[in-house]
C-alpha cells in the first residue's frame, strides 16, 4: 500500500527498476545513471520522511504493514507465554499480555493488539480494549509486581472501546484504576507508543518511568478525525487537526510529555521489522538497567512527580 507522500519516491523506484533491468555490466553511462538515480531516490526519502507533516505520521502510524504489538514481542523474546482473563469476565482479545525473556531477563510484556484482516480485527476488535482488556492488564501488573519482574507495555489503540456494553461493565473505572495503581507499581515500568495512542485508551496503560514513542507514532487526547468532527462538524480537517493537537513524537518531546524518541527505519517501522525490533530491544535493556539501580520507593516518587508536573504554567 502507497501513501499519496509515497508516490514520487515509488515512481522513481519503479524507473530505476527499468534502468537496471535495460543496463549491462559494461555500459559506464547507464551504471553512472543508475547510481546517480540511487542517490537521488535516497535523497528524496530522506527529505520527505523528515519532513513529514502531523496527518502523514498518523497515516504511517496506522499502515496495514507496520508491526503490532505480538509482532514486536515474539522478536525480542525467547520464550514468550501469554496469559490470558482478567478473572472476572473474560478474556479481552484486544489487550494481549505474558512473561517472555529477553537476553536472560524476564519481563512482563502488555499491550493492544490489532488485527491484519477483516476476522482478526473483528476478533482484536479494532485494538480497542473492553474494561475486562484493562483489568487483566492491571492483574498481569500486579503479578510482575509480585515476582519483581519489569513491566513493558506497547501502546497501538485508536481508543478504548465506546460501547454501551463497556460503560455498563465500567469503562470509566477500570481505566481510572489502572492510571492509580500504576503511580504505585515498585518494579520498573516502561511505556512504548508503536502506533496510535489515543485518549485514555492508551492512557490506561502508558504510566510509566519512562514514556518512549515511536518516530511515526502519534499520542494525543483525541484522534484527528474526531478533532475535526467536533471542531468543523466534518472530518474534511483532519489535517490541520492533526497539526493543532501536536501529536507526533517531537512535539510531545518538545513539550515534555514523554521522555524520549525511538528512531524508525527510512520509510516506516513496516520497511524493517526485524531492525526496529532489535532497536526496541535495545531501548528496553538499557531503560531497564537504568532504572534498576534506582530504589523503588524514589522510582515510584519520580513518576508521580513527573505526571504531576505535565501542563503546570508558571506565570
Amino acid at each position: 500500500m502507497l501513501l499519496d507522500f509515497e508516490k514520487p519516491i515509488a515512481e522513481l523506484e519503479s524507473k530505476l527498476g527499468d534502468m537496471k533491468g535495460l543496463a549491462s555490466d559494461s555500459d559506464k553511462e547507464v551504471q553512472a545513471a543508475v547510481k546517480a538515480l540511487e542517490k537521488k531516490i535516497l535523497d528524496l526519502k530522506k527529505e520527505t520522511f523528515e519532513n513529514l507533516t502531523g496527518w502523514q505520521r498518523v497515516q504511517l502510524s496506522r499502515h496495514p504493514d507496520r508491526p503490532y504489538t505480538l509482532d514486536y514481542i515474539y522478536e525480542i523474546t525467547t520464550d514468550f507465554i501469554e496469559l490470558h482473563g482478567d478473572r472476572t469476565v473474560s478474556d479481552d482479545k484486544a489487550m494481549v499480555g505474558g512473561l517472555g525473556t529477553i537476553d536472560g531477563q524476564t519481563f512482563m510484556l502488555i499491550g493492544q493488539q490489532k488485527g491484519r484482516n477483516t476476522k482478526q480485527r473483528q476478533l482484536r476488535n479494532f485494538g480497542m480494549a473492553n474494561p475486562e482488556g484493562y483489568r487483566k492488564a492491571l492483574r498481569l501488573m500486579k503479578m510482575a509486581e509480585k515476582f519483581n519482574k519489569p513491566i513493558i507495555t506497547f501502546i497501538d489503540t485508536p481508543g478504548a472501546f465506546p460501547g454501551l456494553e463497556a460503560e455498563e461493565r465500567g469503562q470509566g473505572e477500570a481505566i481510572a484504576r489502572n492510571l492509580k495503581e500504576m503511580f504505585g507499581l515498585t518494579v520498573p515500568v516502561i511505556c512504548i507508543v508503536i502506533g496510535e495512542g489515543a485518549s485514555g485508551g492508551a492512557l490506561g496503560i502508558a504510566i510509566g518511568d519512562r514514556v518512549l514513542m515511536l518516530e511515526n507514532s502519534w499520542y494525543s487526547v483525541i484522534s484527528p478525525e474526531n478533532c475535526s468532527t467536533i471542531l468543523w462538524r466534518t472530518w474534511d480537517f483532519k489535517e490541520q487537526a492533526a497539526e493543532l493537537l501536536k501529536l507526533t513524537a517531537k512535539d510531545m518531546r518538545s513539550l515534555n510529555l514523554i521522555d524520549g524518541i525511538i528512531k524508525e527505519p527510512l520509510g516506516g517501522a513496516h520497511t524493517d521489522v526485524k531492525w526496529m525490533a532489535q532497536e526496541i530491544k535495545r531501548v528496553i535493556l538499557e531503560t531497564t538497567k537504568e532504572l534498576s539501580q534506582i530504589d523503588p520507593d524514589k522510582r515510584i516518587e519520580q513518576r508521580i512527580d513527573k505526571f504531576c508536573s505535565m501542563g503546570v504554567v508558571k506565570e
